[in-house]
């Protein structure tokens, strides 16, 4: 008589399959997968670097470009260039989600790699405001990296790691959004910096912003280049592999493994069993939107603080230069990395990934409440104290959006998981196209409004970002937030 615990249809491991490899190795593997986080690490990297460069110099871009009338319409359109990145992006995620479903995770990173060298170095060429709009448009359009390397190192990871993967992503995508503008606020202008380097008539005298994009490019062909060697996830065999390749080797119930009943496909790779829509998948759905709720918020708040930083006195700014300004975001990334790389884990082990990242919430809310007050200091103690607060809020948000990661990639099987990150990109990134182009909008408006009696000046912009904060806390409570109760495999 059959033993009734045992599980009616086994996972099995086919030959010639990517993913089976992967599984096999977890399998064997006990110990963090070291080479495959590093690829996790270098390419959410090299995918933030470019989107975050520009922020430092984007307000003395625009000037440049004479396209705002006065100096406080610069922000304006500041906004709607940072915002065009977001909005290509938004609307090709889920295409490459299905894309690297369908082909693979490796294929679809590297063209994603390669499109980043050239669009990028193309943006630092920009000598009008439409050629900056359109490159960093295109760069975004052809961006599927982030949604990816949450699906990755998912894949890669048993399951007591995955929460150190998730965390290594968030992580590397939060320091690029800190070194990244350190990058642009260092190198931006050289020739106005360094006149005996780069002289008078140079090419980066002729294009002042081309050498943080170039640099971010460099390293983005070094990736590219090195994810030829990049192990495949994705699992690839269909009816016939057991008829082609052999018997199969059966083994324990793994979450990512394909079993017979889950991955028939026909020949063209087209999925046979009826799943549950992605749309349906309310505890998916639900940590998309508070995650695009919050990343609206980040993206705003990016810009915003760049913006504020070295913007004049007179308006609330702190008259910071692009160096001062890139000193105070190194330092909020060193800060970034050591907490989230041994003490996340910890965390989220401990109380969970929603209590995590609703403690971050409430803490952001009241770090962004300080910041008018941080702005009427002056010397050692507002660099200390922004630079205090400058890293708490970046670890603070690079923690909500782990959990909402974790959440996320649990929710789906495998097979569904680049659409799910796709689609969750694709809201991210509409959300986040309106970020800065409402942070800079805000912004302008607030430096209009330096006598009114409520909210003057910066004031507005910090409340306005503790109301979208507040916001995205409310979203992470039931009834709206749904945790999945068991990982969804089937």
């Amino acid at each position: 008589m059959a033993n009734i615990e045992e599980p009616m249809l086994k996972n099995v491991y086919y030959r010639d399959c990517p993913g089976c490899r992967m599984d096999q190795l977890k399998e064997t593997r006990r110990g963090i997968p070291y080479k495959e986080f590093t690829y996790v690490w270098v390419v959410t990297l090299c995918n933030a670097l470019p989107m975050s460069t520009l922020f430092p110099y984007l307000y003395f871009m625009i000037r440049d470009v004479h396209i705002a009338r006065r100096e406080e319409d610069i922000g304006y359109y500041a906004g709607f260039v940072g915002s065009s990145y977001m909005f290509g992006r938004a609307l090709t995620s889920v295409f490459w989600g299905i894309m690297a479903d369908k082909f693979g995770r490796k294929p679809i990173i590297m063209i994603g790699t390669a499109s980043m060298v050239l669009f990028n170095t193309l943006f630092g060429l920009s000598t009008s405001f439409w050629m900056a709009l359109s490159t960093r448009f295109l760069l975004g359009a052809m961006n599927p990296l982030l949604a990816l390397m949450k699906a990755y190192a998912t894949e890669v990871s048993r399951e007591e790691h995955q929460a150190l993967g998730l965390s290594l992503t968030s992580t590397s995508w939060g320091i690029g959004l800190i070194i990244g503008p350190a990058l642009g606020g260092w190198l931006a202008q050289p020739a106005e910096k360094f006149p005996n380097i780069f002289p008078e008539g140079s090419l980066f005298w002729r294009f002042p912003y081309l050498l943080p994009c170039l640099c971010t490019s460099i390293f983005a062909a070094i990736v590219f280049i090195s994810c030829f060697w990049l192990p495949e996830t994705l699992h690839m065999h269909n009816v016939n592999c057991a008829n082609k390749y052999g018997l199969h080797t059966p083994l324990k119930a793994s979450p990512d493994c394909c079993t017979v009943k889950e991955n028939i496909q026909d020949d063209s790779g087209i999925l046979l069993h009826s799943e549950q829509s992605l749309l349906r998948n309310w505890p998916l759905m639900s940590a998309i939107i508070a995650y695009c709720v919050f990343s609206l918020h980040d993206m705003a708040y990016t810009e915003i603080f760049s913006l504020w930083a070295v913007s004049p006195r007179k308006y609330g700014g702190l008259n910071y230069s692009t160096n001062v300004l890139g000193e105070v975001l190194t330092l909020s990334g060193i800060g970034l990395f050591i907490f989230q790389t041994f003490f996340y884990p910890v965390a989220e082990k401990s109380i969970g990934p929603i209590l995590v990242s609703r403690l971050a919430a409430v803490l952001s809310i009241l770090v962004l409440s300080s910041y008018p007050f941080i702005a009427l200091l002056s010397g050692f103690s507002l660099f200390l104290s922004l630079n205090c607060a400058s890293m708490v809020k970046n670890v603070l948000s690079v923690s909500i959006a782990t959990g909402l990661f974790i959440l996320q990639n649990n929710a789906v099987p495998q097979h569904q998981r680049g659409a799910a990150n796709g689609i969750a990109m694709a809201g991210m990134s509409l959300f986040n196209g309106f970020g800065p182009a409402l942070g800079g909008m805000l912004f302008s408006l607030a430096e209009k409004r330096q006598k009114v009696s409520f909210l003057p000046g910066v004031q507005l912009v910090f409340f306005a970002l503790c109301v979208i904060e507040f916001v995205g806390l409310l979203m992470t409570f039931k009834p709206f937030l749904v945790e999945p109760g068991v990982k969804n495999t089937e």
